[in-house]
């Protein structure tokens, strides 16, 4: 039987976000992240996302499978990727995950991929900054806000003590409409540059595809968690900060395949999230850091299948 879990049948997103709790999720990811970067088949077989132009919309089609086998977990994405203009009422992405029957390959659920997309990509955030950020890191600041913007803000607060949040958008009304989304804890910036200045984590979330941060104005030791600008020829960093930072990647063969910013740069990434985890290479923490975020196939797995179990065990409940 294929169950589908979505906003438009099934189970409503609300409902979703309850089942995708980041307490739960995290631990799983970062066990995820470690297994991957064993390189061992019988843990994560994941090939680079494959993509399919959409060139009259301006965007792409992402595929994105994976293949847990001592996890008995066979998933895909298929994520459409756009870059919109300033102010298009269009979304940027649009994602939905399937599940499947490693040994009989039927389907077993079709999961709307909005907040597994979301949640997951900001656990990795979170899961960086946790391994690569200063201890006593005081100052958030956020450049973007959209979705994921707002889905890192969640896990950011949720796990760490940060004293002030900082915002930048696009359009000043727009980082104020995020600031009163979140209760008015952030404070809206008036530049990117004034956010940044002084931060000791940043997170760029942005549709650029020309650098909207630049290294002389992070600061020394801060870390940088980049989730957009996922196309070879898109940008949202600098040279000077991607050759000054150390820079560390969910997967090193999707950043030089996929991120515009080590690609156009020719920074060298250190490691994966995964081989700090798995204690092969050290997190420099004393140094300025940036984690290239790509996203991965097998993130998404890790993500489906708690939602799935999560699902299951409520269904029997009721």
């Amino acid at each position: 039987m294929t169950y589908i879990i979505t906003d438009q049948s099934g189970i409503p997103l609300p409902v979703l976000f309850r089942l995708l709790q980041y307490r739960e999720l995290i631990p799983r990811l970062e066990e995820a992240l470690g297994k991957f970067s064993k390189r061992d088949s019988a843990e994560v077989i994941q090939p680079v996302r494959s993509t399919v132009p959409l060139q009259k919309h301006d965007g792409f089609l992402g595929l994105m499978p994976t293949y847990m086998e001592n996890d008995g977990v066979l998933s895909t994405k298929l994520v459409c990727f756009y870059n919109r203009e300033a102010g298009s009422s269009l979304p940027g992405v649009q994602a939905t995950v399937v599940l499947l029957d490693p040994e009989y390959g039927n389907v077993k659920a079709v999961i709307d991929g909005e907040v597994i997309t979301a949640m997951r990509t900001a656990a990795v955030s979170a899961i960086s900054a946790k391994l690569l950020m200063h201890p006593e890191a005081e100052v958030l600041a956020i450049l973007g806000t959209g979705k994921q913007a707002l889905s890192h803000y969640n896990v950011f607060t949720e796990i760490f003590p940060f004293k002030e949040v900082r915002v930048w958008g696009r359009t000043r009304e727009g980082a104020e409409r995020f600031v009163r989304s979140v209760g008015g804890a952030a404070r809206a910036c008036g530049s990117a540059e004034e956010a940044v200045r002084g931060a000791d984590v940043i997170v760029t979330v942005t549709g650029s595809t020309k650098p909207v941060l630049f290294g002389q104005w992070v600061k020394p030791g801060a870390h940088v968690a980049a989730v957009g600008a996922c196309r070879p020829d898109w940008r949202e960093m600098d040279d000077v900060l991607m050759k000054e930072a150390v820079v560390y990647a969910d997967s090193r063969e999707g950043a030089i395949a996929e991120s515009g910013d080590v690609v156009l740069s020719g920074a060298e990434v250190f490691a994966e999230l995964g081989d700090v985890i798995n204690g092969t290479k050290p997190a420099l923490r004393e140094k300025t850091t940036v984690f290239k975020s790509l996203g991965m196939g097998v993130e998404d797995a890790v993500s489906a299948k708690l939602v799935f179990d999560q699902w299951k065990a409520t269904a029997r409940r009721l």
